[in-house]
C-alpha cells in the first residue's frame, strides 16, 4: 500500500515531525487542525472563534487530498475546557454533513501554544 503526503497552504505548516494529512488505502487521515489562521500564524481568539477556524484548516487539508467535509467518516475533537463544549459543538454541527460523522471529543486537555481546540479526522477520497 503506498501513502502519500498531503498539505494545503490553506492551513498552517505542521509544528512538527508530521504531515497535515497522509492518503492512504482510499482514505485521507489528517492531523489535528488548530484554530490558528494559516496566513498570519495568529490563534483565534475564542473556543467559537478556535474551532471555526479549525474546521476551515480541515477542509482545505481534505480538499489538498482531493476530498471534502462532505466525506468525513471520523473526528476527534480535542478541547482544554470541558465548559467550552456546548459553543465548540453549535460551530462544530454547522460544518458537518448529514449524516454527521463518528466522533470522539475528550475535554481537559493540554494542547500547545494555548491552543483551545485540535481537531483531527479521517475522511474517504470523494468518488466524484
Amino acid at each position: 500500500m503506498s501513502r502519500k503526503a498531503v498539505s494545503s497552504e490553506k492551513a498552517p505548516g505542521a509544528l512538527g515531525p508530521y504531515s497535515q494529512a497522509i492518503v492512504a488505502g482510499g482514505m485521507v487521515f489528517c492531523s489535528g487542525m488548530a484554530g490558528i489562521d494559516p496566513a498570519t500564524g495568529e490563534i483565534a481568539d475564542g473556543i467559537e472563534a478556535q474551532t471555526e477556524q479549525a474546521l476551515v484548516n480541515l477542509a482545505a487539508v481534505l480538499e489538498a487530498a482531493g476530498s471534502s467535509m462532505d466525506d468525513l467518516v471520523k473526528t476527534t475533537i480535542f478541547y482544554a475546557n470541558v465548559e467550552d463544549f456546548g459553543r465548540l459543538n453549535e460551530v462544530y454541527a454547522r460544518h458537518m454533513p448529514d449524516p454527521p460523522p463518528a466522533r470522539s471529543a475528550p475535554a481537559n486537555v493540554r494542547l500547545p501554544r494555548g491552543l483551545l481546540v485540535s481537531i483531527e479526522a479521517i475522511a474517504v477520497l470523494s468518488s466524484t
